[in-house]
């Protein structure tokens, strides 16, 4: 398994969790809604309505990039329970990494889809993305039906300015059905048989980062929380989540007991510069070849996840 791979995998995830869940906390900035609006369409119109946008995004591109779905279940629990709705509603939310193209045309296919997106009369979440930043994204939403989406790219290698990127969307929150119910059941069954030890690595590395950097737990937001992640050269688990937002001084605080956790643990500590001037943490455990990232962002909440691979053979026997 290579570690460049793995680090990259884990990276992009949790830029994808950290631009999807300040787009999810927006409040009336831009034209855009506060929070996803509720919906009477079912899962699977969610989920085809959802890969629509995407390949709206993406069948134009050139080069033609693979799609490379991120996590397993795209259908999961309502994050916008502040709207009045019952907390049993569900959520689709697909996310893909772009592949098969040169790591240096990433940034261009992020434009490509943000311009496909506009031509169709889709909807800025606020404005156009800063495309001098590290990981510049572009966040829309859809009219009449309020999808939610974006597209994201970073530089993974600074030396030969190699990139990752990805397209996601997220759909309005809709009620569950008895069928969606089972579906989910069956899903969640599955990845516990499946990717059990892994998860618990995931979750006992997560659960140590809490400890030492000291602040509360928020509520997950979308693209947060366990999801699985495939591609040639391995399966892997990823854990995501952030703190409640914190002052500069608790951030910067709360990033050096951070490092010093990892420090001591043995972990292997390189930094890689944000927007916020304080840099993030990118940690690898050579033990288990877990990838930690620990990033604080623009809205005082840190975020943090981990990408732990599923060994062949650990599975679970319970």
């Amino acid at each position: 398994m290579k570690l460049r791979n793995l680090m990259s995998i884990g990276l992009m995830l949790t830029v994808m969790a950290a631009v999807t869940a300040c787009g999810a906390s927006q409040d009336g900035e831009g034209d855009g809604a506060a929070t996803p609006k509720q919906t009477t369409m079912n899962e699977q119109q969610a989920i085809k309505r959802a890969n629509e946008i995407i390949h709206q995004a993406v069948d134009g591109m050139s080069p033609k990039p693979k799609l490379e779905q991120v996590g397993a279940a795209p259908v999961g629990a309502c994050i916008a329970r502040d709207d009045g709705g019952p907390d049993d509603r569900l959520q689709v939310s697909l996310a893909y990494k772009l592949t098969g193209v040169p790591g240096s045309k990433a940034k261009s296919l992020v434009r490509q889809a943000r311009d496909a997106w506009v031509k169709l009369g889709y909807k800025f979440q606020s404005s156009d993305t800063d495309w001098s930043k590290p990981f510049p994204h572009v966040n829309m939403r859809t009219e009449p039906d309020d999808f939610w989406m974006d597209a994201i790219t970073g530089v993974v290698d600074r030396a030969t300015g190699e990139g990752l990127a990805s397209v996601g969307v997220t759909s309005p929150c809709f009620p569950r059905s008895a069928s969606d119910q089972s579906t989910a059941d069956s899903t969640a069954l599955k990845h516990t048989q499946v990717d059990e030890r892994a998860k618990h690595r995931a979750l006992d590395h997560s659960s140590r980062i809490y400890e030492a950097l000291q602040a509360r737990h928020a509520p997950a937001q979308t693209g947060e929380g366990i999801s699985v992640y495939r591609d040639s050269e391995g399966r892997y688990v990823h854990h995501a989540w952030s703190t409640q937002p914190l002052t500069e001084e608790e951030t910067v605080q709360a990033m050096a007991r951070a490092q010093t956790y990892f420090e001591s643990a043995g972990w292997t500590v390189r930094h890689i510069s944000t927007g916020t001037g304080v840099p993030a943490i990118v940690a690898r455990n050579a033990e288990d070849e877990s990838v930690a990232q620990v990033a604080p962002s623009n809205t005082g909440a840190v975020r943090v996840a981990v990408t732990s691979p599923v060994v062949p053979g650990e599975t679970a026997t319970a």
